[in-house]
């Protein structure tokens, strides 16, 4: 009998890459309707993921039907080239029609993969990478928490923290991070911060509460929005008693879809109430489940279904509303009850284009923003009256403006004047419109009318804690930035997983009162800090660290590169020139030059 031979052994090494997977969002569907098309499409834009990866030091490992399986030496190298892949493929669909269109979902990891001899890759941290891209939007680049670590300061992109994500067959938690080619939008956006609990002696534990994102159940997933957009309106519905501490719907919305015992989410977020539920939407019927829980006791306090005609949504928030007040016992004024419910639209319809604007704008990024002010305009057409969608539109112009996507930006700030204005003169009960009209207002240099606009808002809200931030901002270019820091604090309590924006504005705060040191401790615990160099190349220079100064002056002229001193300052709306004149000096002393003359 022949002698069975050894299998030859198989020689594994260790080896510190970035892995990158790639995949067609909605493949199986596109090539139902049309195999041949789809097939071509698809495969020329691999080919493009191939042409494109020989400027970065990276290696092709795997193609497999509508997917791509990419290996780098750094993480950089491999956002770099995604961010330029997707900017491509978002030219090639320019002008197709949507139903057509192919949109490749990015996940990114990096660590330690096992290889052989023949080349073959194996390891934790590629199943990890495959996962995050299966969880990714289509068009968007998502990365963990180890990318993030390794590129956050390297790149000149923004991050969106997306929470801890629990993936099949993954034994650990991973942190997942969406990637912004525009940093700074993405200062609006979610962030990770390194504790997001509210102590016990910051709230008053019997008033606190978050509303979690409800579920939506239904075949037509095209219509979460519906469950998103009711529960950021009963959140803004609680928000608006000072009785209540509530968690800001960014901090809620890390924890959708998570398998979290709501308690545990209470207590994380240091609140004592926790409202979760679901919402099933069929033709003009809804559903809605909701449950209240006293997170310190683990125990529901309040359940109830409700099967309503969608035309009786309103009465149903104001219901839902009242009955939670009252089972959390809380004391609310007559006068606060009575501003409760801002004024309806004349038709549904208008409410629905309004909510699905709301699941664009959120996003932050210039096709979202343009998107969102679509559906508002939508729902001007059919009720030109709505101040709702008239402070929507209003806050999509002052976004353009801010991050300078408009062509035209001094109409656009003066246009999202004019809507915020007739918004509030329509329904004087509504918030959002007086916030956007004090933007419009601070940044055409009328400080006072600004902070004016600023606090009506606070009153008929005041736990809205991106309006206590951007007032924030407008105290601390009125002279007022020892109050701007305290409401700033009370806007991270409000939403502990709070954005860059709020820390960019607190930097500006301690600038102003000349804490340089306090200006670099902040902007440094930035997702990304490149919006926030100024602040960090002005407050080195006045430290007279130069080599630090010199560093961050290359990195604005990096990030932008056609920055202008003077030009900047025309724009800065503080109220006493001596404060623009103090930054103006520390970016002088940090060695920018005036391109005057």
């Amino acid at each position: 009998m022949p002698q069975m031979r050894k299998p030859t052994p198989i020689n594994l090494q260790r080896r510190r890459a970035a892995i990158l997977f790639a995949d067609v969002a909605n493949y199986s569907r596109m090539m139902s309707i049309d195999e041949m098309s789809t097939t071509v499409e698809v495969r020329a834009r691999i080919r493009l993921f191939r042409d494109m990866l020989t400027d970065y030091a990276g290696e092709l490992v795997d193609t497999a039907g509508d997917g791509v399986f990419l290996v780098f030496e750094s993480a950089a190298e491999a956002v770099s080239y995604a961010v330029k892949i997707q900017r491509a493929l978002l030219d090639l669909n320019e002008g197709i029609e949507p139903s057509k269109q192919v949109w490749f979902r990015v996940g990114i990891n990096i660590g330690e993969v096992l290889f052989d001899d023949d080349g073959e890759l194996s390891g934790d941290s590629i199943n990890i990478a495959s996962r995050i891209e299966g969880f990714a939007r289509p068009g968007r680049i998502c990365i963990s928490g180890a990318v993030y670590e390794d590129v956050s300061v390297k790149l000149g992109f923004g991050y969106e923290y997306l929470g801890a994500q629990e993936f099949k067959n993954i034994g650990k938690s991973v942190d997942v991070f969406l990637v912004h080619e525009d940093p700074a939008s993405a200062t609006m956006a979610t962030g990770l911060r390194s504790s997001c609990a509210v102590s016990e002696d910051e709230v008053a534990r019997d008033q606190s509460i978050v509303v979690l994102p409800f579920t939506f159940q239904g075949g037509d997933m095209q219509e979460s929005w519906f469950a998103d957009g009711l529960s950021e309106d009963i959140t803004t519905n609680l928000s608006r008693f000072q009785e209540f501490f509530v968690i800001a719907r960014g901090s809620a919305f890390v924890y959708r879809d998570k398998a979290i015992p709501p308690a545990n989410i209470g207590r994380e977020l240091g609140v004592r109430y926790v409202v979760n539920g679901s919402v099933r939407k069929s033709g003009s019927r809804i559903r809605v489940a909701l449950q209240l829980l006293d997170a310190l006791r683990d125990k529901t306090i309040w359940g109830e279904q409700y099967n309503r005609d969608v035309e009786d949504l309103f009465d149903l928030q104001d219901e839902i509303t009242q009955i939670i007040v009252s089972a959390t016992a809380a004391k609310i004024h007559d006068a606060e009850k009575e501003r409760l419910r801002q004024l309806p639209p004349s038709n549904l319809e208008a409410y629905g284009f309004v909510l699905k604007g709301q699941s664009h704008v959120v996003r932050y990024t210039k096709v979202d923003v343009r998107q969102a002010r679509g559906l508002y305009n939508a729902a001007l057409a059919t009720d030109p009256r709505y101040a709702r969608a008239l402070s929507a539109k209003s806050r999509t112009l002052n976004l353009d403006w801010r991050y300078n996507w408009a062509s035209e930006p001094e109409q656009a700030l003066s246009e999202s004047f004019d809507l915020a204005r007739i918004a509030v003169e329509l329904d004087g009960a509504d918030a959002r419109g007086y916030g956007e009209l004090g933007f419009a207002h601070l940044y055409r240099k009328e400080n006072d009318a600004a902070l004016a606009a600023y606090d009506r808002a606070l009153q008929l809200n005041p736990n809205d804690a991106d309006l206590l931030s951007d007032m924030s901002d407008a105290m601390a270019h009125s002279g007022k930035s020892e109050e701007a820091i305290l409401q700033l604090k009370k806007a991270m309590r409000l939403n502990p997983f709070y954005p860059d924006q709020y820390v960019w504005n607190l930097g500006g705060a301690y600038f102003n009162l000349r804490r340089y040191e306090d200006v670099i401790e902040t902007i440094l615990t930035m997702q990304n800090p490149t919006e926030g160099r100024r602040l960090l190349a002005a407050s080195y220079g006045y430290l007279g660290r130069k080599r630090e100064a010199e560093e961050e002056v290359n990195r604005i002229m990096a990030a932008h590169p056609n920055f202008d001193i003077d030009q900047w300052a025309t724009i800065q709306p503080d109220k006493f020139e001596e404060d623009t004149a103090h930054f103006v000096e520390g970016l002088h002393l940090a060695g920018f030059p005036s391109r005057k003359g």
